[in-house]
């Protein structure tokens, strides 16, 4: 079993299931970092990394680029911009990614989470989502969803995010994925 206090969960600590996903790490005694930039409203401060606006620009994004990925489209708003850019960051600092959100037909996911998915796709790194809709986990694999067990965290540096509109067999699932992991 794995030392939890050699493990850093990075993520954005936001409602639902970033909050959810750093309550745990709390509770097990991991390392917590939330990435975060001035003006963003967040539910968890614990770990607190304010990114500078130099920071923010480093992940920058093309917004087309990025609706044109996901086929919709998103805003142009400058918060929404460094929601992106920070879901950059949080992506690039894990080794795995796990995502608590809905899978689509067209195999991304739901909302703004599905850019924290799609950038773990591009940085070919280890993809988890629960889908809550399938109450079931699966793994990015060969351009494909699998079903799979619930999974273990395999790696001391991992990220998590989702939906802000955690439901409870997404705790479950998360609870569950700490137990096996850390338990």
């Amino acid at each position: 079993m794995a030392n939890p206090s050699e493990h850093i969960l990075y993520s954005g600590g936001a409602r639902g299931t970033e909050a959810y996903f750093g309550e745990l790490a709390e509770k097990y005694g991991l390392q917590e970092v939330n990435y975060s930039f001035d003006g963003h409203k967040l539910e968890r401060s614990r770990g607190l990394r304010v990114l500078t606006a130099d920071e923010l620009e480093l992940k920058d994004v093309s917004l087309t680029y990025v609706s044109r990925l996901m086929s919709r489209s998103y805003s142009v708003a400058p918060l929404f911009r460094k929601v992106l850019q920070s879901i950059c960051w949080q992506v690039s600092s894990g080794h795995e990614v796990y995502v608590v959100g809905v899978i689509q037909d067209d195999n991304t996911v739901k909302g703004g989470t599905g850019w924290g998915a799609e950038f773990a796709k591009i940085c070919n790194k280890p993809l988890y989502v629960f889908g809550q809709a399938k109450n079931a986990w699966f793994r990015w694999e060969k351009n494909e969803w699998i079903e799979v067990e619930t999974p273990t965290i395999s790696h001391r540096h991992f990220t998590a995010t989702g939906t802000r509109f955690l439901e409870e067999n997404g705790k479950k699932a998360i609870n569950e994925l700490f137990e096996k992991s850390f338990g």
